[in-house]
């Protein structure tokens, strides 16, 4: 036997005042916005940085890469499939939306050179370093 938690109010009225406010905040903006914030690792080597943005779900075409003045923006959206199929779904934890992150990239990147791929749910871009010119003089003492 278990013991389930009973609310004598009706289930569509919070319990609490906080669980009041919470319901207003979450159901009110979380339904306009329709936004998530995927994932992100940055990552830094000798040769190039890498970024990796975890979005399964996504169809290539999906992605909007754009890099305006130092700028890099990667921005796409994460559609619900509408099939049902029969199913009633008691939880949907999936994140669906569109998104946008932005981040300022170094001068020393070859914007020319930057490379994405889209490969099991992740998306992953390569920014090229330019080679750094090491200035070697002797100096003579007089």
């Amino acid at each position: 036997m278990r013991l389930v938690k009973y609310n004598q109010l009706d289930p569509q009225v919070p319990a609490s005042f906080s669980g009041m406010l919470d319901r207003f905040f979450n159901d009110s903006f979380g339904a306009a916005l329709k936004q998530f914030n995927p994932a992100v690792d940055i990552a830094e080597d000798e040769k190039s940085y890498e970024i990796h943005v975890a979005v399964p779900g996504v169809k290539k075409q999906d992605f909007k890469i754009d890099l305006i003045d130092g700028k890099l923006t990667i921005s796409g959206e994460r559609k619900m499939e509408e099939k049902k199929d029969g199913k009633n779904f008691h939880s949907i934890e999936t994140q669906y939306g569109s998104f946008s992150r932005s981040f300022f990239i170094p001068e020393e990147v070859k914007v020319d050179k930057v490379e994405a791929t889209y490969e099991d749910g992740l998306l992953k871009l390569t920014l090229p370093k330019k080679e750094k010119k090491i200035s070697k003089a002797s100096i003579e003492v007089k």
